[in-house]
């Protein structure tokens, strides 16, 4: 097992007759393979092999059939290939079971994609939830899954032999090992909170992209601030949340939230161990939902990150704060781009562009400056400069100053604020002379002056 090509794989996809899940997720066969082959080129390794097996009915011991392990025990040696992935979780038994049978290490699509995410984390929360899910999947294949440890012996008084303790001491050491990481994540997620408190402060907006894996978010999220994400046409190539600052046509200024991309049929305990990451995503002002508009799946994709955010309490057909990024309209002919314009006419909250060439990006940006303005008002502020420099300060703090005429002691500010800290400031301010010259109501008119 140890002296073929480690990088070399065969890839599997299983189409289960039994089960209802895949087909209701709405990929084709055909596609499940292809994203499984991404899956594997995203870790680096060469796909030599690949194909849909159709199962009719599972084997408990293998999952697949004696006939369809037999013809890949041929194709391994003959692609010398030095790892078999199947597109689908495998029990611990399995797992044995395949790598006996083959003589080839076996790893299932939950392994596969925690080796993805294990490789990406770079933060240490990141790479703290990497762990900690990996030792979750771990814990659950002690049993059975190493032959070593099946092998019991009697003496010196264990109760159980050599091979159960072994057993019981690995999952000790997991267990204690797990309590140590959920403690230093809990530690990271108050950190976390206090950072968001302390930008609450700040009234900067949260913009937070989300969206299928390869579907732009990270090119997008370059070209909007100028930022050098690391940014590939691979799944998962952005695994840690990513912020910056930038600012709107009306100089408003928010902070732009790069989070991790989803895939169809993502194990639910990752989607929990990685909930901490998406916290970004609940707490947003604005949610940026990027899609590939080209994919030829990009409805069933849709669903798939449908499933997901509705885990974390977002309907994104029904959440306003949820705008349908259309990306890659540069590589649509005519036809296609006047189908999705059409589309993008009937949905006020639908904007079509492309991440490569910056079309459309104008658009987008008032359309989400709009958005946040909808409960701002425009004031006009005298303010004494010799008695009133802290309100002034304030205003700059909390407000967006856009207008400033300066008479001798007294400055005339016109200032955009949210109609909350209009009441802060003059519960803070009483004595500051100020009127509102615009307020913005239920509409979301486009407005940088009054």
């Amino acid at each position: 097992m140890g002296d073929r090509n480690t990088e070399n794989v065969i890839v599997i996809h299983p189409v289960l007759h039994t089960k209802s899940k895949e087909q209701s997720s709405g990929l084709f066969p055909e596609d499940c393979l292809r994203e499984a082959e991404s899956l594997a080129e995203a870790i680096e390794l060469k796909v030599v092999h690949s194909e849909i097996v159709t199962v009719s009915r599972v084997a408990p011991a293998t999952l697949i059939g004696g006939g369809v392990i037999e013809r890949m025990s041929d194709v391994v040696e003959r692609e010398d290939a030095g790892l078999v992935y199947i597109d689908h979780p495998l029990t611990p038994v399995q797992q044995r079971n395949l790598e006996t049978r083959l003589n080839v290490k076996v790893i299932d699509r939950t392994g596969l994609i925690l080796e993805i995410f294990g490789a990406r984390a770079r933060t240490k929360e990141g790479k703290l939830q990497v762990e900690l899910a990996a030792l979750d999947f771990q814990r659950s294949r002690l049993v059975r899954s190493w032959t070593h440890l099946e092998r019991q012996r009697g003496g010196f008084g264990f109760v159980g032999g050599p091979g159960e303790t072994q057993i019981e001491i690995d999952r000790r050491l997991i267990g204690e090992r797990m309590t140590k990481l959920k403690k230093e994540l809990e530690h990271v997620k108050k950190n976390r909170r206090l950072q968001r408190a302390s930008r609450q402060r700040v009234p900067f907006p949260i913009v937070a992209l989300v969206g299928y894996t390869n579907a732009g978010k990270s090119t997008l999220f370059n070209a909007v601030t100028g930022a050098k994400v690391f940014a590939k046409d691979l799944l998962f190539a952005t695994l840690d949340p990513t912020m910056r600052a930038c600012e709107l046509p009306s100089t408003k200024k928010i902070i732009l939230s790069d989070t991790v991309g989803f895939i169809s049929n993502l194990p639910t305990h990752l989607v929990a161990s990685f909930r901490a990451t998406l916290e970004e995503v609940e707490n947003a002002s604005v949610i940026l939902y990027v899609r590939d508009i080209t994919h030829p799946n990009a409805d069933s994709e849709r669903q798939s990150v449908a499933d997901i955010l509705n885990e974390l309490g977002i309907n994104i057909d029904e959440d306003e704060r949820v705008f349908e990024v259309l990306n890659k309209i540069d590589l649509l002919d005519e036809d296609e781009r006047q189908r999705v314009e059409k589309q993008v006419c009937h949905n006020s909250h639908a904007y079509s562009l492309s991440a490569i060439t910056g079309e459309g990006f104008e658009e987008l940006m008032q359309g989400v400056d709009r958005f946040l303005a909808k409960d701002e008002q425009h004031l006009s502020v005298m303010i004494d400069v010799t008695k009133d420099s802290e309100a002034m300060a304030w205003l700059y703090r909390h407000g967006y100053v856009y207008d400033r005429d300066d008479h001798d002691e007294m400055t005339d500010l016109k200032v955009r604020i949210s109609e909350k800290n209009v009441s802060r400031f003059a519960q803070n301010y009483a004595n500051v002379d100020f009127k509102v010259i615009f307020k913005r109501e239920e509409k979301y008119d486009y407005v940088t002056e009054a």
